[in-house]
């Protein structure tokens, strides 16, 4: 993992304690790491922190020295955004189509087109009507090797018995 040379992030005054600026920087540059892996969880993570994951994304999306690794996990993150800050994530993916830098158009184009394609993949898993299961829910993960049948008290009595159960010799266990 080589970092690249951040220059130091000015806190913007939402950060609670020393233990959550630390955190932050952590994930900055982690986000700038040149291993796709790594960044695009340090992504995923920057996008559960509102404003302050937000602006560290919008910074690595928008960056000109950034590969385009930290470009791609940034737009990841923007479009794993939650709740009030979704719209804004989409919004900055579409503020980057019109961006100068030709990288950074094309990882925003295709972070627009797949969050198009899960939007509409759950529309129509919504729309679908769920249709009841007409096999069984437990399906055994094998098939047995041997059938488990019934035997009867009839059959046990035709069955030939060995000697040590009917001994020649009448004992005082037999009587």
């Amino acid at each position: 993992m080589r970092p690249m040379k951040l220059t130091k992030r000015v806190p913007s005054g939402r950060e609670k304690d020393q233990a959550a600026i630390i955190k932050l920087e952590q994930l900055r540059e982690k986000v700038y790491c040149d291993n796709p892996s790594v960044a695009r969880h340090a992504s995923f993570n920057l996008s559960w922190m509102q404003e302050d994951g937000y602006d560290i994304l919008k910074e690595a999306l928008f960056s000109t020295s950034a590969c385009r690794a930290t470009k791609g996990a940034a737009a990841y993150g923007l479009r794993k955004m939650r709740g009030r800050m979704k719209k804004n994530g989409i919004a900055l993916l579409v503020e980057g189509l019109k961006h100068s830098n030709i990288g950074t158009r094309q990882v925003c184009a295709r972070a627009l087109l797949l969050e198009k394609e899960s939007r509409e993949q759950a529309t129509r898993q919504q729309q679908q009507p769920r249709q009841p299961d007409s096999q069984p829910k437990f399906k055994p993960k094998f098939k047995p090797q041997f059938k488990i049948s019934e035997i009867s008290h009839k059959s046990m009595r035709e069955r030939p018995r060995s000697s040590r159960e009917n001994p020649p010799h009448a004992s005082r266990f037999n009587r």
